[in-house]
C-alpha cells in the first residue's frame, strides 16, 4: 500500500532555502518520509484532494532546528561543576566522573533525556560526540531524532576503551553496523588537537574517507589550546590538523573561536563544517568566534548547544538569540548577523556544516520531512507587524521561546504533537537521572575529603613511595668541603645529577591533608645548559612521625604523579588555603656508604635565600631498618666533614615561613 499523503495547511511556511521563500498562507504536503511539496495553500489543496488534512493554525511552520555540536548523555552531568576553568572542569571533575559512572545504560538514559529536551527545543537533528557512541546511537533511533553520532577517540584511556587502539576499532565496527540508517550517520571524533596524537588524526581521517561518513573534532577552542600548538608544532592549529590529512574528511569543527583569516580560508576550500557555540564559550569564558567573518568568506556555519554540562541546556531558541547578539556586540554592528541569517546557521547551513544538507535543513521536495511548528501568537511575542517580510524571522530569533514549539515531525513521523511527546516517557527518565545524581554527589562528597583521592582522580600515573623516608638536613658554609669528601673511596658514588628545582607547595586548613608540592626540574648539563624539563606532583602525607637520635626525621609516605598541567589548574582544583615558593639549585648524588645506598643533596637556595645546606635521604619499609639507617646518616654527615649536632628537623617550606 502507498504512503499516505499529509497535507499541513494554514501555516506561516518558512522555507529556508536558498532563495528564503515564504508562503502565507502556506502549505507543505508530506509523503511517508519526504516531503513532496511546498507552496501557497490554494494550489496545494486543490493539488492534494485526497490528503489528511491538518490545519496549523497561522502557526511558522518550518525546518526542525539543528543542534550542530553537542554531547548528549551529559545531561546526567548538567550542573555538576560549574563556574570553573575548561580545564580544571574538563580534566578536574567531568573526565574523573565519566570514568567512574559512564556505561552503556549511563549513556543511553543520558540520551534518552536529552532527545525529550531537544524535541521540546525544536530540534530535529543534532550532531554528538561521546563514548559508547553506539548506544547513543541505539536511543536517538528509538526517539525518532535524526544525528550525526560520533565515536570519541583520545589518547588516554576513556570509559570505553583502555586504548586509542581500542578506541579506534570500536568505531570503525560501529560505523560498519550503522551506515546507511535512516536517522543515524555514524562518524568519527578525534576528540581534539591537545588530546589526540599525530596518529590518532591520521588514523581518523583515513576511516572517515574510507567510510565517507563525517569527523568531528573541537578545533581552536581556547587561546591555552592555540598557543600551545603554535610552540609545540610551530604553526597555528588548521595548517596542523592539514597537515595530518584531516581536512580530507568531511570535517565538522567545533568551537573556531580563535581561528585567523587563512584558516578560515583553509575551511572554506576544504568544505569544512563549523559548529558555533555562543552559550558554552561565554560560559567557559573561551572567547567570541569570529562568526561574520566566517559567513562572509561563505563557510557553512551552524549553531549548536555544547553539552548540558558546560551549557547548561539544550534550548537552541536561546542559542540562535545569543548567536545574533554576540556577532552584533563583537563588530560594534547592529547590522551584523540579522535574524534571517541567524535562522539559516540553526537549519540550513547548520545541516551543511553536518555534511547532510542534502537530507535536511529546508522544506523543500525530495527533502526528509523534519519540520516544527511554533506559535508565535503568545503573550511574548505579540503584536505581529506584516509590513516587512522579514518580520517573521525576526519574531523567531528574537521573541520566540522553546516552549512556543508546539509540534515536531522527523522523517515524516510526529514525535511531538500539542506539546505532547510521542516516544519518550519524561516521568520515568527524571527519576532514573536523579538516582546517577544521588550516586555522583556520594562519589564526590568522598573524593572532595581527600587529597590522594582528588590527585588519583586526575588519572594521572600516580605511584607511592617507600613507606618511610630517614632523613637529616644540615646547614653548611659551602659546597667545596663537602664535594671534596665525596671523593674519599669509602663513598661509592653511583650516580650524579644537576638540577635547577622550582616548588610550589599547596598547604591546606587540616594538617592531616599533609602537602602537594608542584615541582619542576630543569636537569643542567655540564656546559651548564638545560637538557630538559621534568614536572611531577608529590603529595606529602603528615611530615613527622618519629624522631631518631640527633634529630634525623622519619617521614610519612608520599605519592608521586607527572604533573600534566599549570599550577595555575592544580591551584584551582585542589584549592590549598596557601601556597609557597622555593627555588634552589641541586647537586645529587647516589652513594653507597658502608653497603647501604643514600641520596645526597648539597642545596643553594635562591628564594628565599637560605644558604647552603647538605640534605641526606633514604628510603625503606621497615621501621627496624629506619633505626638502623639512621645510625649511618649520623656516621655519614661526619664522613662528610660536618657536624650532626647542626642538623635541622623542618622541611625547606618550613624555614622560609619562619
Amino acid at each position: 500500500m502507498a504512503d499516505k499523503t499529509t497535507l499541513l495547511k494554514n501555516a506561516i511556511v518558512l522555507t529556508m532555502d536558498d532563495d528564503y521563500q515564504i508562503f502565507e498562507p502556506g502549505a507543505v504536503a508530506v509523503r511517508g518520509e519526504n516531503i513532496i511539496a511546498v507552496g501557497f495553500e490554494p494550489r496545494l489543496v486543490q493539488d492534494y484532494p485526497d490528503a489528511e488534512v491538518i490545519d496549523c493554525g497561522g502557526k511558522v511552520l518550518m525546518p526542525g532546528l539543528i543542534n550542530a555540536h553537542t554531547h548528549v548523555p551529559m545531561t546526567l552531568l548538567r550542573g555538576l561543576a560549574d563556574d570553573l576553568r575548561l580545564d580544571v572542569w574538563l580534566l578536574g571533575y567531568m573526565m574523573p566522573v565519566e570514568r567512574e559512572f559512564v556505561s552503556p545504560d549511563f549513556v543511553q538514559l543520558g540520551t534518552k533525556l536529552a532527545c525529550g529536551e531537544m524535541i521540546r527545543s525544536g530540534i530535529t537533528s543534532f550532531a554528538d560526540m561521546y563514548y559508547f557512541e553506539e548506544d547513543v546511537a541505539k536511543a536517538t533511533a528509538a526517539s525518532g531524532l535524526r544525528a550525526v553520532c560520533s565515536q570519541s577517540i583520545l589518547k588516554f584511556p576513556t570509559p570505553d576503551a583502555r586504548s586509542y587502539e581500542e578506541s579506534l576499532a570500536y568505531a570503525r565496527e560501529y560505523i560498519q553496523r550503522w551506515k546507511n540508517h535512516p536517522l543515524i550517520v555514524p562518524s568519527i571524533a578525534p576528540h581534539a588537537v591537545y588530546t589526540t596524537t599525530e596518529d590518532i588524526l591520521r588514523s581518523c581521517a583515513e576511516i572517515a574517507v574510507e567510510y565517507d561518513v563525517p569527523l568531528h573534532i573541537h578545533i581552536s577552542e581556547t587561546s591555552f589550546e592555540v598557543e600551545n600548538i603554535r610552540r609545540e608544532q610551530g604553526m597555528p592549529v588548521v595548517p596542523y590538523v592539514k597537515k595530518m590529512n584531516l581536512l580530507d574528511a568531511k570535517v565538522l569543527a567545533a568551537h573556531c573561536v580563535h581561528l585567523d583569516d587563512g584558516e578560515m580560508r583553509t575551511f572554506q576550500h576544504y568544505n569544512t563544517g563549523v559548529a558555533h557555540n555562543p552559550s558554552s564559550n561565554m560560559k567557559l569564558a573561551s572567547g567570541i568566534a569570529p562568526i561574520k567573518r566566517m559567513l562572509d568568506l561563505g563557510l557553512n556555519v551552524g549553531i549548536g548547544t555544547d553539552g548540558p554540562a558546560s551549557n547548561n541546556d539544550l534550548d537552541m531558541f536561546e542559542e540562535i538569540r545569543l548567536a545574533s547578539f554576540l556577532a552584533k556586540v563583537s563588530s560594534g554592528d547592529p547590522t551584523a548577523l540579522p535574524a534571517r541569517q541567524t535562522l539559516a546557521m540553526a537549519t540550513r547551513l547548520g545541516a551543511r556544516a553536518m555534511h547532510m544538507g542534502h537530507l535536511t535543513g529546508s522544506l523543500e521536495p525530495g527533502k526528509r520531512a523534519d519540520l516544527i511548528l511554533v506559535d508565535i501568537s503568545a503573550l511574548h511575542n505579540s503584536p505581529r507587524f506584516r509590513r516587512d517580510s522579514l518580520g517573521a524571522y525576526a519574531q523567531v530569533v528574537y521573541a520566540a521561546k522553546a516552549v512556543d514549539v508546539s509540534d515536531v515531525m522527523v522523517n515524516g513521523a510526529w514525535l511531538m504533537r500539542e506539546h505532547q511527546l510521542t516516544t519518550i516517557d519524561e516521568s520515568e527518565l527524571l527519576r532514573e537521572a536523579d538516582e546517577y545524581a544521588r550516586r555522583i554527589d556520594i562519589f564526590l562528597i568522598r573524593r572532595e575529603k581527600s587529597l590522594l583521592s582528588k590527585l588519583l582522580a586526575l588519572g594521572e600515573q600516580t605511584e607511592e613511595e617507600e613507606s618511610f623516608e630517614v632523613q637529616a638536613k644540615v646547614r653548611i658554609a659551602d659546597r667545596e668541603s663537602v664535594l671534596k669528601s665525596l671523593q674519599n673511596p669509602e663513598i661509592e658514588i653511583i650516580r650524579k645529577r644537576h638540577y635547577k628545582q622550582f616548588d610550589t607547595y599547596f598547604s591546606f586548613e587540616s594538617p592531616e591533608e599533609g602537602r602537594l608540592r608542584y615541582r619542576e626540574d630543569h636537569f643542567i648539563g655540564e656546559d651548564n645548559k638545560i637538557l630538559q624539563v621534568r614536572s611531577r606532583l608529590t603529595l606529602i602525607g603528615p611530615s613527622r612521625e618519629h624522631f631518631f637520635p640527633q634529630r634525623v626525621l622519619l617521614s610519612r609516605s608520599r605519592f608521586l604523579a607527572a604533573a600534566t598541567q599549570s599550577p595555575r589548574f592544580y591551584r584551582e582544583y585542589f584549592k590549598p588555603a596557601n601556597e609557597m615558593e622555593i627555588e634552589k639549585d641541586r647537586l645529587r648524588y647516589l652513594v653507597r656508604f658502608k653497603g647501604t645506598e643514600f641520596f645526597i643533596n648539597l642545596d643553594e637556595m635562591h628564594k628565599p635565600k637560605l644558604g647552603h645546606f647538605l640534605e641526606i635521604k633514604s628510603r625503606t619499609w621497615s621501621r627496624n631498618d629506619a633505626e638502623k639507617k639512621s645510625r649511618l646518616v649520623v656516621d655519614l654527615i661526619r664522613f662528610l666533614g660536618e657536624s650532626p649536632k647542626e642538623t635541622l628537623s623542618e622541611d625547606y617550606v618550613e624555614m622560609a615561613r619562619g
